[in-house]
């Protein structure tokens, strides 16, 4: 089974104001995926960006060689997918309860031609896979309550993972096909291969890397990355 680590920025943590740059330089710092955050200050207490954001950044990503992964914290999901599918997304996930009918919204998302995803915040229970491991790609647990960058991850979520990384290895044996493990949530250098040996394989990271350095030095994403690698390379 393929044992890729991936590290995916979270641009929520960005300067906007420079929001092109701050993604080439921090995928040629050796990151592998765009994380981009949505959220419509319902579903979630915050708003943050919308399809014509990530129109603008889908060819800069593109010549970096990183993919788009759009995670929507809106509520209703469904009206939003095909507008992300349309502006580059190459991978959204939503949360269960953002949804009526599940299955039909990860059906819409791989109808765009985009990959599928659920996401599960820190008290959603698993049994929402339960019914529909066929049609998801990815699946992020949240080691945060959604809704800001910044915030401590909740160490309750190594046995999420576990259990999480188990259906996961289960469902591959049975099928054959992989399904990508993301935790996104106060991942850092210090905890990152704990969260790697609980089963995660793909990492969303944002001040731990948006916040490094000074905005003036280009270079300011490779010691952390690095620190990122590094550590995982422990697992």
């Amino acid at each position: 089974m393929d044992k890729t680590f991936r590290i995916a920025p979270s641009i929520l943590s960005a300067n906007f104001a420079k929001l092109g740059q701050e993604i080439e330089d921090v995928i040629k710092s050796g990151t592998d995926i765009v994380h981009f955050d949505v959220m419509d200050n319902h579903y979630v207490p915050n708003l943050t960006i919308g399809p014509l954001v990530c129109d603008a950044i889908r060819d800069i990503s593109k010549n970096v060689g990183a993919l788009i992964d759009v995670h929507l914290m809106v509520k209703p999901v469904d009206r939003i997918i095909p507008d992300f599918a349309k502006a580059g997304a190459n991978i959204i996930t939503f949360h269960p309860e953002a949804s009526e009918h599940i299955d039909r919204s990860l059906s819409l998302v791989r109808e765009q031609g985009c990959k599928s995803g659920l996401v599960f915040n820190p008290a959603t229970p698993l049994s929402y896979l339960d019914y529909v491991m066929d049609k998801v790609d990815m699946i992020l647990l949240m080691s945060v309550n959604p809704g800001f960058g910044g915030q401590k991850f909740i160490p309750s979520t190594l046995d999420k993972l576990k259990q999480a990384r188990a259906r996961i290895d289960a469902y591959y044996e049975k099928t054959g096909r992989q399904i990508w493990l993301e935790v996104d949530g106060g991942v850092n250098a210090q905890n990152i291969a704990d969260i790697a040996k609980a089963g995660a394989d793909t990492f969303v990271a944002g001040s731990a890397v948006f916040g490094a350095g000074k905005d003036t030095d280009p270079n300011r994403y490779n010691t952390v990355v690095k620190s990122l690698r590094d550590a995982l390379a422990t697992v």
